[in-house]
């Protein structure tokens, strides 16, 4: 069975979260989502996830902690989501996966025209009502200076 971990990033400034549109040939063209990807072999969750951020929106990001782990549709695979912080503002869509990139609040989110992949969209929103808790990233342990969540 195949298996494997995907990372995504709520992007949070200013009471809003990145979203991005996926781009034609993508598995969920034309829908909103936020940044999403795959952990590499040579790489930890965290790299993944500033890497997968940077790649498809421009923008640096840090990683401020684990928000959840998400067991995904298919059997074998999960999600594992930070919350990041924007440490630049240069927005751009790379072109590849991504044909537009936006901050959206909860009120743009209640009242989007375009669609928005439902499984971001709950997640943005209880994000955004302040209905999750953060684990943040800690470096005492045995395995320093390898991060840990607890």
């Amino acid at each position: 069975m195949k298996r494997g971990i995907c990372v995504g990033s709520i992007v949070l400034k200013d009471n809003k979260i990145l979203f991005l549109r996926q781009a034609k040939g993508h598995l969920l063209e034309g829908q909103w989502s936020i940044p999403w990807g795959m952990v590499e072999e040579d790489e930890y969750p965290e790299e993944a996830i500033v890497r997968e951020t940077k790649e498809e929106s421009n923008i640096d990001v840090e990683v401020e902690g684990l928000i959840g782990i998400q067991n995904l549709p298919e059997k074998g695979w999960i999600g594992i989501i930070f919350l990041c912080r924007p440490l630049s503002d240069d927005l751009k869509p790379d072109g590849f996966e991504v044909d537009k990139v936006a901050y959206l609040s909860i009120e743009d989110i209640k009242s989007f025209e375009e669609p928005i992949e439902p499984w971001c969209k709950w997640l943005a929103e209880k994000v955004l009502r302040g209905e999750y808790s953060v684990i943040p990233p800690r470096i005492d342990s045995p395995y320093k200076p390898l991060i840990g969540f607890l």
